[in-house]
């Protein structure tokens, strides 16, 4: 009985304040993580090509292979965003070798519009050997009234992906964009 008296006794405002203390910590940390978890996503995605998130390279220093690959390009616009994308055509090239293909994009409102695109490929783990030199992703797009620009995209497809043979009967990989509307003003 004296233990129990004895923790009874203890004093309840100094243990409130310790888990008031241990709560806030695990409330920060959670907050934190929250902050964090966007660009860690971000991160793991480029690095291990989930969700079928490309590469960007400077050049393909692996050299080019005889086996082929079609690369298909793939555009959707949302509504909100008053502009026609016209994919490029379907290019069959040897992987490894650098290939530039354009979209086209016609603003068909009356007054400048801002979009920017995001991208996917498919199949989800041949985005890992995708890589991009040039990409009109990379920055936002605006486009005067009635303006009809090319946009290029410059690539290849790495080498390495012929050492996986999780994608030896792959010989088709698509690049799709969906171009949204920007919050910045057109200017």
């Amino acid at each position: 009985m004296a233990t129990i008296e004895h923790n009874q006794g203890a004093d309840p405002g100094r243990r409130n304040k310790r888990v008031a203390g241990s709560l806030g910590v695990i409330v920060v940390s959670m907050v934190g993580l929250a902050f964090a978890s966007v660009p860690l996503y971000q991160l793991f995605c480029q690095v291990t090509g989930y969700g079928g998130t490309t590469q960007v390279a400077a050049d393909n220093p692996k050299g080019v292979l005889a086996r082929e690959m079609t690369v298909r390009f793939d555009s959707n616009v949302e509504g909100a965003l008053p502009w026609t994308v016209k994919a490029a055509a379907p290019i069959t090239d040897r992987i490894g070798q650098v290939d530039t293909v354009n979209y086209v994009a016609t603003n068909l409102s009356d007054k400048p519009v801002t979009g920017v695109a995001i991208f996917n490929v498919s199949p989800d783990r041949a985005g890992v050997y995708f890589n991009k030199i040039e990409c009109f992703c990379f920055t936002e797009q605006t486009l005067q009234p009635g303006e009809t620009v090319e946009m290029p995209i410059v690539f290849f497809v790495d080498p390495d992906l012929d050492d996986n043979h999780e994608l030896a009967t792959v010989n088709e990989i698509t690049l799709s964009y969906t171009f949204y509307a920007s919050d910045k003003e057109g200017s």
